[in-house]
């Protein structure tokens, strides 16, 4: 259990109606259905909208500056300040607002290892939204839930709007996290993401204190016990390649790396679900037919109430909320053995990055701090280029501290576990936008498999010229050719040129940092 210097927060939620406390799926269902929060659809799950709100309003997060942990945050836009006073205000407000509501109160662990898990208790104004915390959160046992005692409190009230100019927030919505009361604040914005991520910003500060690392990974373990765990950002394949037929599923977000291993944060799954394929992606596809999932913006018929998970016109962040459980070869535990294999995967764009390299701890810490993948731009003639995005530690707006104290414990827990990293390209090769095409599935798995079975760690190497990194020279069932991005490219003098631009782009991001460990630096690439 995180230990706290502070006591624990307090049941502070006061209402003349009732508090519903702990509820069953099955009570939660009756009880947002018969409040219109949601309706039922074919097959059982349960589909509300969030309405204005359909993604996190990152812009809308503040952090209470207070003497007790001001000086660990890393201020900035991530991480952006408010008062105690203007929090206090706000929090009392809130308090009166649900003085004459139902509330549905959650109690649960964030975290799956009894020596650094976090009590937390959810209060929420929605049905819905208890429902989805129990799915995220680890369910205690019930002995446990006697005497309960959260260290940090999650209040959720989405039907509380905020007044900008008087309350000292961005807009209406507000994600308000304070360290020294232990309470999150959430207000004016329906979509049940903040709830988990509020958590995980939470985690993702206290767990470091105490040298454990908190990780916005997946991560699977195979037959011989040997974990991997794979950071990436939206759409470079993280859940994709993380399920595998072959390896069990730990978990498909949220994780923490201690002295005792690898454990998952959470008790549950929250898959988007746009344009869904029951054949890609079977198990997550028949999640969104079953009893207990929580579907959010996802049309379906009014009159038989049949998906339409291809129907984007709410939002394109269709998302389904389920247990673990749901997921066959999921398996669950309070911590599974030090990962072998680290897995950095990015969706470059350009072109000009293998589809497999070998990173030194240094050079894991420094594509870590990045976080970089690229996104394809439309503009208004329809001309498509390729944008780098960098999004530090594979997830910076859950990131209080500074990046590199999450890089140093990356490095520290690497080489202790001597587990090797890979950074994979899933992105394109053959040239950029336009000219390359996509990596081919069957390579990356074959990589991939290769990489985490320890024969590719045996094959020869050679090393990048700009980025240092090694790329092996041969890999069984992939062409040798595909392995050297350069040898793929028609017009050599071309590559050159968008791989000099690339390593540009990553030196201007990383300044920012203002990285005082040399390693770290020196490992980036040459220009």
């Amino acid at each position: 259990m995180i230990e706290t210097k502070e006591r624990p927060a307090m049941n502070d939620i006061k209402t003349s109606k009732t508090v519903y406390r702990n509820l069953s799926a099955a009570a939660l269902y009756e009880h947002a259905v018969s409040r219109k929060e949601a309706e039922l659809t074919a097959g059982g799950a349960l589909c509300a909208r969030t309405g204005k709100h359909t993604a996190r309003s990152a812009q809308d997060k503040f952090i209470v500056k207070e003497p007790g942990s001001e000086g660990n945050i890393w201020w900035g836009d991530q991480n952006a300040a408010i008062d105690e006073a203007t929090f206090d205000k706000l929090y009392a407000k809130v308090q009166n607002y649900l003085s004459d509501k139902d509330v549905y109160q959650r109690d649960c662990y964030a975290g799956s290892d009894p020596k650094n898990r976090l009590n937390v208790r959810v209060y929420t104004e929605l049905a819905w939204h208890s429902l989805f915390a129990g799915h995220m959160f680890i369910e205690p046992p019930a002995a446990d839930l006697q005497g309960f005692a959260p260290q940090f409190t999650v209040i959720d009230v989405p039907g509380f709007h905020a007044l900008p100019q008087v309350d000292g927030t961005r807009g209406a919505a507000f994600i308000l996290l304070n360290f020294r009361k232990k309470i999150v604040l959430i207000g004016g914005t329906a979509y049940a993401g903040e709830i988990k991520k509020s958590v995980f910003s939470v985690m993702n500060y206290l767990l470091p204190l105490k040298g454990v690392m908190p990780m916005h990974c997946s991560a699977n373990v195979g037959k011989a016990d040997d974990t991997a765990i794979f950071f990436g950002l939206s759409g470079t394949g993280k859940t994709t390649l993380s399920s595998d037929p072959l390896r069990r599923l730990i978990g498909d977000d949220e994780h923490g790396w201690s002295d005792n291993g690898v454990f998952n944060f959470e008790g549950g799954c929250y898959a988007k679900v746009i344009n869904l394929n029951a054949e890609a992606e079977p198990q997550i596809y028949a999640a969104t037919g079953r009893f207990g999932t929580i579907l959010e913006n996802v049309v379906y018929d009014k009159h038989t109430r049949a998906l339409d998970l291809n129907d984007g016109s709410l939002t394109e962040n269709t998302r389904a909320a389920y247990p673990l459980g749901f997921i066959d070869n999921s398996i669950t535990g309070a911590a599974f053995p030090h990962p072998k294999n680290i897995v950095m995967l990015t969706y470059d764009a350009f072109g000009v990055l293998p589809p497999i390299a070998r990173l030194s701890p240094e050079q894991a810490m420094y594509h870590f701090i990045s976080g970089y993948t690229a996104k394809v731009a439309n503009t208004e003639m329809g001309i498509k280029e390729p944008k780098a995005t960098f999004s530090t530690c594979f997830g910076a707006p859950f990131m209080s501290h500074h990046p590199t104290v999450y890089a140093e414990l990356l490095e520290k827990k690497m080489k202790a576990s001597k587990a090797d990293c890979w950074l994979i390209n899933t992105g394109l090769c053959g040239g950029p936008y336009g000219v390359g095409k996509r990596m081919s599935i069957r390579h990356t798995r074959a990589l991939l498999n290769s990489a985490l079975d320890g024969k590719l760690a045996k094959v020869k190497f050679a090393k990048d010229p700009v980025f240092g990194f090694e790329i092996p020279a041969e890999c069984p069932g992939v062409p040798a050719e595909v392995l050297n991005p350069r040898d793929t490219w028609a017009d050599k003098a071309a590559y050159d040129a968008k791989l000099r631009e690339l390593a540009g782009l990553f030196a201007a991001n990383f300044k920012k940092f203002e990285v005082t460990n040399k390693a770290i630096t020196d490992a980036g690439p040459k220009i």
